[in-house]
Formats: structure tokens, sequence, C-alpha cells
């Protein structure tokens, strides 16, 4: 079993409260404009954890996300007078919508300062709502400084995304919902932390009627500003943030809510962007809705905390936070996800550049089902193949790889290999000086388990493949490119062999793009 990332536990020693969060909760008004989300089941994902998965659907709300709760809350408790100045906000997009919709909704204006690396789709969602925007900084911090700034200077009511008791007894709403929604036992709740409000408001709720229920709390490894502080036993301000979770890119959590966290979270775990990834195909195989980065990390948390704990029959609960995604990371989510699932492994493996080899190699992965195949003719010696395999676990991985050895052929897990799964499966290739006589051919064959194998085999012995690429996208047929070093003489041979095939072909080799980067 792979060893989870760093967790930290914490002691759930009482602080005092100054405020009383339940009645905050419970008095909270945000049904102006949030609707009761359901608790749903997620079917495949619960049969496959041995455990009852619900799922609270905050994406669907108007915005798409949960933060409408405490943002109206907050905006709702302003007087008439303060309220007609306007309101302004800091916010990496699902915050922004909620002011902006709450501002619209109570008939004020409000400016909205987002970073500058906000998905388009966020920043079209609140100029839709009437808010003013303004880009400002790479992260939330950046953007939260100056629109505290921008307060000062113009009158206006800063409207914080989370370390305010209005916004935070919002957020605890969801809590409220759940322990109605589900009234059997409940063994953990996973929450996401940006900032921290949300799951602030739904421990401070929570673990007041119902203290038995875990409250975990889920981070990306690269803003993990939470974690660290619980650790530390004071905030931590990070130097830096990834942003492909950009929902909780927050270098530095809330006071209070760091405060609410010490006293009622039991825990924190990290998720990494392949886990996030795995999970967002999760809940769109269980839901066809597709999750944003940051609204997926309570449930690739839930996996994590299954796999490790090994328990079976309970029921937990992830919340599903929004869903305001970048259709352009579509195409990331899906490459990453088969690895982030444990579903692909990915090997660099080396064979002899003689005759008979590269049947050899492929003979080695048998009838199992390939995701990629990358190769270059390189040197005279030795060949260097990319190879992506569908597995049932890391487990199966070292098998393959046993395999490889077995046989002679140095391999090299890549799987976990950022340079490798970002760059390198989309580099390897490139002119060779050993590519005499190549030929390009393009061919699509019925995509099923062990049809590349099958279709390597009917490869003529005669000649040499110097260059081969295959990705499996999941689609009904199978596309590969292969380059053949074949003699003038021999093309009758050729011609009679595609003949034969019995596979739909091209001939590539006259291709521009071919003789521009790869002729």
């Amino acid at each position: 079993m792979r060893p989870l990332n760093p967790i930290t536990y914490f002691s759930a020693a009482p602080l005092p409260m100054p405020q009383d969060y339940l009645k905050r909760i419970l008095t909270a008004k945000v049904y102006d404009v949030a609707q009761e989300t359901p608790l749903e089941e997620a079917p495949r994902l619960s049969a496959r954890l041995g455990n009852r998965l619900l799922l609270k659907r905050e994406d669907m709300q108007s915005v798409f996300s949960f933060k409408l709760r405490g943002a109206y809350n907050k905006m709702a408790q302003l007087s008439p007078e303060v309220l007609a100045k306007g309101v302004i906000a800091a916010s990496a997009g699902n915050h922004a919508q909620g002011v902006a919709l709450g501002a619209k909704r109570l008939g004020t204006t409000a400016m909205i300062v987002m970073p500058v690396t906000t998905p388009q789709v966020k920043i079209e969602a609140v100029k839709a709502l009437g808010a003013t925007v303004i880009l400002q900084g790479d992260t939330y911090d950046d953007a939260c400084t100056y629109a505290r700034q921008m307060e000062a200077d113009k009158g206006l009511t800063f409207v914080h995304p989370f370390d305010d008791p209005d916004v935070i007894a919002g957020q605890g709403t969801i809590g409220m919902e759940i322990l109605r929604q589900c009234q059997q036992p409940i063994h953990a709740i996973f929450v996401a932390i940006g900032g921290g409000g949300l799951i602030s408001g739904i421990a401070a709720y929570v673990k007041r009627l119902r203290p038995e229920i875990k409250i975990i709390g889920v981070e990306p490894m690269d803003a993990d500003a939470m974690t660290q502080s619980l650790a530390a036993g004071h905030r931590i301000r990070l130097p830096q943030v990834g942003l492909f979770a950009d929902g909780v890119a927050v270098r530095e959590v809330g006071e209070e809510t760091f405060r609410l966290c010490q006293e009622y979270v039991d825990e924190m775990i990290l998720v990494s962007t392949d886990d996030i990834c795995a999970a967002i195909k999760d809940v769109f195989e269980d839901t066809r809705s597709i999750l944003e980065p940051a609204g997926a990390l309570a449930i690739a948390a839930t996996k994590l905390y299954v796999e490790r704990e090994q328990i079976q029959d309970q029921t937990l609960v992830a919340v599903a936070c929004g869903a305001n995604m970048n259709f352009n990371r579509l195409r990331f989510v899906a490459e990453r996800a088969e690895v982030g699932e444990r579903r692909e492994a990915i090997f660099a493996v080396t064979i002899p550049e003689a005759r008979g080899s590269f049947r050899k190699f492929c003979e080695c992965i048998s009838t199992r089902n390939l995701t990629e195949f990358n190769y270059r003719i390189a040197g005279e010696h030795e060949a260097h193949i990319f190879v992506g395999v569908q597995i049932l676990n890391r487990d199966d991985a070292a098998g393959i790889a046993a395999t490889f050895e077995v046989q002679g052929f140095k391999t090299i897990d890549l799987t976990d290999n950022e340079l490798a799964k970002l760059h390198l499966r989309h580099m390897v290739g490139g002119r060779s000086p050993l590519a005499e006589n190549e030929l390009l051919y393009r061919f699509e064959f019925p995509e099923r388990p062990g049809a590349l194998t099958k279709f390597l085999s009917c490869m003529s012995p005669n000649w040499n493949i110097s260059l081969f690429h295959y990705r499996n996208h999941g689609a009904d047929y199978g596309r590969i490119v292969v380059g053949m070093q074949v003699p003038p003489n021999e093309m009758p041979e050729l011609q009679a062999f595609l003949e034969t095939l019995g596979y739909q072909y091209w001939n590539e080799s006259q291709n521009p793009a071919y003789k521009l980067f790869l002729g």
C-alpha cells in the first residue's frame, strides 16, 4: 500500500468560545439565496471503498459553490446605511460569486478583487452577476491586500471569505443540513480547507451535537497552511502556494478559523494533484458532474483514509464544495486521473536495438491493456521505450517491472515522476540520424485489451521499427503512428503487408509536420 502523505493528529481540548456558533448557525440568513443541497450516495465509489460514501452536493448551488452561504449571511447582517455604501471582497472566484449574488439580491454594489490566475469561467460568472472585477496579484493574499486598501480608500465594507464569524456561521449551515439529512451514525466528515471557513462552521455545529463524528480537514500538498499551522501551534504563512486547486490557494489561514480548527478538527490529510484528478473522475462517474480541483479534495482524502484505516461498512461524508471548473483543465485532469487512481503505471524500459527485442518486450506485456507507447530509434545498441500500462494496484506495477527485469530489460518506474508525466511523455521522439529509409504510417484498430500487442505481432521482422507512438484515450479505436525502415526494393512486400493487415492505414511519410519535426 502506498504510504500516505503527512497526517497530523490534534487534541480536542476545549477552548473558550467568545461566540455561540450553534445559535449563529441556527439563525443564519442563507436560504434567501442558497438551497438545501442533497446528501447523495456515490454508489460506484461506495462499492469500491467498501463503505457508504455520501456526497454533500454544494456544487449544485446556483453559483456552483457553498460560498454564497457565508457571503450572504455576512451581508444580510449589515445595516441599510452600511450596505448602501457598497461592499468589496477578495476572492479566487467562488466567494466572489457569492458576494456578487448577495449584493444583487440586497440591492447594493460589489467590487471584487481577484488574482490574475483566476480561471476565466469564474471571472465571467462574477461579471454576469453585476459586480465590478479587478484583477490583482497571483494569489488570494495579493488580491486581499489590494482589496483592503480599496476598502479604506472608498469607505466600502470588506466581506472576508473565511475569517469572519458571520461567514463561518453561514458555511456552518452545511453541517446542520448534514446531520438533519443523515441521522444514522457517521464515522467522519471530510472537508476541504483553504482559509478554514467551511470546516470551521461545519465542525462548530457537528461537534456540539455529535462529538463522536470525526472532522477531517483536507489540503493539497502544495497549499498546506492549516496543516503546518496546527502542527506548529500557531499560524504559519506559506511563502507560496500551488494554484491547481485555486479555490484553496491560501498562504495563511484565518485567526478565528485557526482557533476553531484547533478545537474541533480531528486530523488533516494532504492529497496530491493526481489524487485530486482521480477524485474528479470518480465523482463524474457517479454523478456526471465535474468538480473543480478544490471541490474534489474531500473525496480524494476519503479514499486515502479508507485505504489507510482499512475500515468497512462505515458511513462517510465528503463535501463536494465547488464545480467552477475551467474547461481547459479537463485535458490535464484526464491525463493524470488514471495515475492518481493507481490504474496506470508508467515505465522507461531499455531494450537491445536488435531484431526480435521489440516483440519480446511486447510478449512481456501479454494481454495487458496499454495506455501509452512512445519509442524513437536513438542509438545503435539500445532502444528506450516510454510505456504506460493499466494496472490493478501499485503491487501490480511492481510485478510488471519485475517481469521486464527478468527478461533483461532495464526498467525505471516513472509513475511518480512529475517531469515524465507532465512533459517527457509528449517529447519522446525527434529527428534521428539512424532512421534511414524511414516511412511513417498511421493506423487505426478496434480498441480492446491486447489489441496493440496483436498489432505488433503482425509486424514483419524484416523491417526495423524506428518510431512508435500510441496513447489510449478511451475511444472505440486505437490510433498509432509507426515509423518503419523499409529498403526501397522491399516496397512491394510492404504494400502486400499493409493490404493483408486488415487495419485502416494512412501513409504520412510526406506529412509536413513529420518532415519538420521527425523526418
